[in-house]
């Protein structure tokens, strides 16, 4: 598993900007699945037909985007001034490596504050390495998006660092679940979403053509097992996490006991997780038309929204054994 995470997380692909994480993700299932397609949010949509007419339709959402910073204007001197694209936290993104989609590196830069003045994103700037203006924009242009540099490796036996952790673990995790999947009486759709950073806006588009009797989104989570840092209550190593609740979504209490039962058939580790923030593309399946039965499997992720977020590789092989026998 460690591999196919690597692979998929050293792939370029800002919220908006997720072709080439779909191109690779697409070679790795077109033969896994009866059909792939793409629509105009440019999700990426892998349908498994179930040998029963009258089976349900499972959709199973993973998004591919992650956090940025999109260039907003560029200074004489050729420093380039930006805007977020997503969830972006200043304090662990100071002399960090970045890069653009045409191979473009930078760091970003926070520039001196006055003495009681709190940072905020007028204060950050990313050096190219340009002379001036000119020399920058023959680099980049307007409205190119900068992301934490790819660089995947392990801590430890079990645990692995990213940026893109969140949410490309759940990727690979998706990309597995489909190419060990047998025969189903139901239909799965595995969707691998888009622009989810700002407002899960791919999975509410491909919600309503898909049109499941059943949603579930495969996306990270937060921690409580590093010093003062309590909530959620959910550890790495511990197992899948079957959330109950979130910022965007309250899950399905049916759903809910389903995942937590396959888990144990399956002789995997489960964690009961609530969130008091965040949100997956559950929120988006949920509302989707007249509502669909919606939760959310989640991997324990540490230092989310970062250039180092942190999995353990149990807990991803307990998510690939819980849906298995879920789906099955």
């Amino acid at each position: 598993m460690f591999e196919l995470i690597q692979q998929i997380t050293n792939v370029y692909g800002a919220a908006g900007r997720e072709t080439a994480v779909a191109d690779l993700i697409e070679s790795l299932l077109k033969d896994k699945v009866d059909s792939i397609r793409r629509d105009a949010m440019g999700n990426l949509i892998c349908e498994k037909k179930g040998t029963d007419p009258n089976g349900k339709r499972i959709m199973l959402s993973s998004h591919m985007d992650h956090i940025g910073f999109i260039v907003a204007a560029v200074e004489k001197e050729g420093y380039l001034r930006v805007a977020p694209v997503g969830g972006i936290n200043l304090a662990v993104s100071r002399t960090r490596h970045v890069c653009f989609a045409n191979g473009v590196q930078g760091v970003i830069v926070q520039q001196p504050v006055k003495a009681g003045e709190t940072p905020e994103m007028k204060h950050i700037f990313i050096d190219i390495g340009a002379a001036d203006e000119a020399e920058a924009l023959s680099m980049i242009q307007l409205g190119d998006i900068a992301v934490y540099a790819p660089d995947c490796f392990r801590l430890g036996q079990y645990r692995v660092a990213a940026p893109a952790m969140d949410d490309r673990v759940a990727c690979a995790l998706q990309v597995a679940v489909m190419q060990e999947l047998g025969e189903t009486k139901n239909t799965v759709i595995a969707v691998f979403s888009t622009q989810e950073e700002v407002g899960c806006r791919g999975a509410r588009t491909a919600a309503y053509s898909v049109d499941p009797d059943i949603g579930i989104a495969l996306d990270v989570t937060g921690h409580g097992d590093t010093p003062e840092t309590k909530l959620p209550s959910v550890k790495l190593g511990d197992g899948a996490a079957v959330k109950i609740m979130d910022r965007g979504s309250i899950s399905n209490p049916q759903l809910v006991n389903d995942l937590l039962a396959a888990g144990e058939r399956a002789g995997v580790k489960t964690q009961r997780e609530v969130l008091p923030y965040g949100g997956t593309d559950a929120s988006a399946m949920q509302l989707s038309r007249g509502g669909v039965i919606a939760g959310t499997i989640s991997i324990p992720c540490r230092y989310v929204h970062s250039a180092c977020e942190v999995i353990d590789l149990r807990d991803v092989e307990a998510a690939k054994g819980l849906l298995l026998e879920y789906l099955k």
